[in-house]
């Protein structure tokens, strides 16, 4: 799904996250599944925030830091030819990242797969700076989104963090 690239999309307020992922930890905990990342520009700093709350091992499963193209194959399993003709920040690289998330992390039933051009610098008039591709599989459907977020590099890796999170909770459902 291409949002047709909304602008301007502000991270919440740090003290906000907490709260996420604390209801992300809610929704999986009721369900009995367990989470996997992959991160590209974020760095891993959605598993980091997932693992701050405490008692996460009984929800979060393990974070992918997959930032360079052959860490996405080797790591993955991305096939190399998606990325050489879509690039690395593309729908078909966040969705094979979320896909290879499931299936290297057994018995993850959700996963969050970011990938996206964080800047200051990368950015091309295609995919500009802050241009973020989002992959969530959950229960063995996978979603696919792209944002684009202002704002320097520390503001859009939090925006993406927000929003990955906050649309996996969305797609836990109640």
């Amino acid at each position: 799904m291409d949002s047709s690239f909304p602008s301007a999309l502000l991270p919440l307020p740090e003290q906000d996250t907490p709260a996420l992922v604390a209801a992300v930890a809610g929704r999986l905990l009721e369900k009995g599944w367990l989470l996997s990342t992959a991160e590209s520009c974020t760095g891993g700093l959605i598993a980091a925030a997932c693992t701050e709350l405490a008692g996460s091992s009984a929800w979060f499963e393990r974070g992918f830091i997959t930032y360079s193209n052959a860490a996405k194959t080797e790591v993955l399993g991305v096939d190399a030819a998606l990325v050489a003709a879509h690039g690395a920040v593309s729908e078909p690289v966040a969705r094979a990242m979320a896909a290879g998330a499931i299936a290297r992390s057994a018995p993850s039933r959700a996963a969050i797969a970011v990938t996206g051009i964080a800047g200051p610098t990368g950015g091309t008039d295609q995919k500009p700076v802050g241009t973020v591709w989002f992959g969530w599989s959950v229960d063995g459907q996978i979603r696919t989104e792209r944002r684009r977020f202002d704002g320097d590099r520390a503001t859009v890796r939090a925006a993406t963090v927000h929003y990955a999170l906050q649309t996996l909770l969305e797609l836990l459902g109640d």
